[in-house]
């Protein structure tokens, strides 16, 4: 974590280092090898896993002090680091599912769906999580998990029915 220090005329001078909380540096010093090894074995590659370990340390310094309140730090953390670690996984997953081409549009169809609504219908049918799963992964209820795919069905079957009709014209 660094910082711009100006000089009195505005102009940049070097780059401090933030101070940050010896307890959060305790965590960063006892956690990042494991945490980079549990990020190495989901994604692809060493610089994903780092990109992902350094997402999950930003996002725990974020919510530091809501954290030291927690009775488990440790488990919190782990669990800051699996949702990231997802995320960069259904991130991948789409870049990669916008490369296929297949002949009824579905892939398109996907690819095209609110970042939500796509993470939802990954996670409940290509990685058959269950809704609560899901719920702890996104951050929010049983209920707008199954809301949001809802929408993402109704979606798709939109999509899929403008790309029959367009693929049955004969132009």
């Amino acid at each position: 974590m660094t910082e711009d220090v100006h000089a009195e005329d505005g102009s940049p001078v070097a780059e401090a280092v933030l101070p940050l909380p010896l307890e959060f540096e305790a965590l960063y010093l006892a956690n990042q090898d494991a945490f980079h090894r549990y990020a190495l074995l989901h994604l692809d590659g060493n610089d994903a896993a780092e990109e992902a370990v350094h997402r999950a340390f930003l996002e725990i310094l974020r919510h530091w002090d809501a954290l030291l309140e927690e009775s488990n730090l440790q488990q919190q953390t782990w669990a800051i680091l699996r949702r990231v670690v997802i995320s960069e996984q259904l991130g991948g997953f789409r870049k990669r599912l916008a490369l296929l081409r297949g002949e009824t549009g579905l892939y398109r169809a996907l690819c095209s769906l609110p970042p939500r609504q796509f993470d939802v219908i990954v996670l409940r049918y290509v990685l058959r999580c269950e809704t609560c799963e899901i719920g702890w992964y996104l951050g929010v209820t049983n209920s707008t998990v199954d809301y949001h795919c809802r929408r993402a069905k109704e979606r798709l079957e939109r999509a899929m029915a403008s790309y029959i009709r367009a693929e049955g014209d004969p132009k």
